[in-house]
């Protein structure tokens, strides 16, 4: 079960509860499963309620953006094909988010546990790309999981990579300009 399945069953019980009849059996019917529904969605209001805040996951905060120009592109990785250039191709999950006052965060949930690497990108033009010079050198921020940047290049997959037991985990990317 995802950690967002509970909001959608709540919100199917919104639903359910709203609907009106005009047959009185069929009224009745539905005010007996609506009840049943109202009960067991309050007696586990407290785990419902906080289940957002205790999924499991990989938290990523990039805390040292340049500006708030663009977006934050995070691609999480599972092996070293395509690591760290080939988002759209390799990335297992790609997450994209406005940046806040320099700062943004990116969090991967319904991972596996395994071996991970990931790469971060601000893309302060919004065309999708880490842009380079004429060189292959990065024009805009860029940084990756458990490692500095190499000064010959981006990192092997096996310097980015870390472990995920599939409990909460939060790593701080600090991006290179």
């Amino acid at each position: 079960m995802g950690c967002l399945h509970h909001v959608t069953e709540i919100g199917t019980m919104r639903k359910i509860m709203g609907k009106s009849t005009h047959r009185k059996s069929a009224l009745v019917s539905m005010g007996v499963r609506c009840a049943l529904s109202a009960v067991l969605v309050f007696a586990n209001f407290p785990t419902i309620a906080f289940a957002q805040s205790s999924c499991p996951g990989i938290h990523v905060k990039i805390p040292n953006i340049k500006n708030s120009t663009g977006n934050i592109a995070c691609g999480i990785f599972e092996s070293p094909e395509g690591f760290p250039n080939k988002f759209l191709g390799s990335a297992k999950a790609i997450i994209i988010r406005k940046i806040q006052k320099t700062k943004a965060q990116c969090v991967f949930s319904d991972i596996p546990p395994g071996t991970y690497a990931i790469a971060v990108i601000h893309d302060e033009n919004m065309n999708g790309e880490l842009d380079t010079n004429w060189l292959g050198v990065p024009k805009e921020g860029y940084g990756f999981s458990n490692t500095t940047v190499d000064e010959f290049g981006a990192p092997a997959f096996s310097a980015a990579s870390f472990p995920y037991d599939g409990q909460n985990i939060d790593l701080t990317i600090r991006l290179n300009y």
